[in-house]
């Protein structure tokens, strides 16, 4: 069975930049679509980004070019580098695969 662990949230100043990373168990990652969703506090959890086995992504209008979703599968894990953060992209970030979420980091973006 697959467990998923985030890492790399924080606070950050606005226009500043993070990286999250989410790293897998279980076989056969490479496969696997996987993705980024995060939830705002008051707010439904909404798809981020999300990348397939052979490197096809998908972003949200919100993070087109600020957000870029990769994945190592070497290392089954999967990344988000975030830039030009802005206060409405603090959330809890969940990484998501194979029906099974992760534990959730939270990224605040406050001066």
């Amino acid at each position: 069975q697959v467990q998923l662990v985030e890492s790399g949230g924080g606070l950050v100043q606005p226009g500043g930049s993070l990286r999250l990373s989410c790293a897998a168990s279980g076989n056969f990652f490479s496969i696997y679509t996987m993705a980024w969703y995060r939830q705002a506090p008051g707010k439904e959890r909404e798809l981020v980004a999300s990348i397939t086995g052979d490197g096809q992504t998908n972003y949200a209008d919100s993070v087109k070019g600020r957000f870029t979703i990769s994945r190592d599968n070497a290392k089954k894990t999967m990344y988000l580098q975030m830039s030009s953060l802005q206060p409405e992209d603090t959330a809890v970030y969940y990484c998501y695969s194979r029906r099974v979420w992760g534990q959730g980091t939270l990224v605040t973006v406050s001066s």
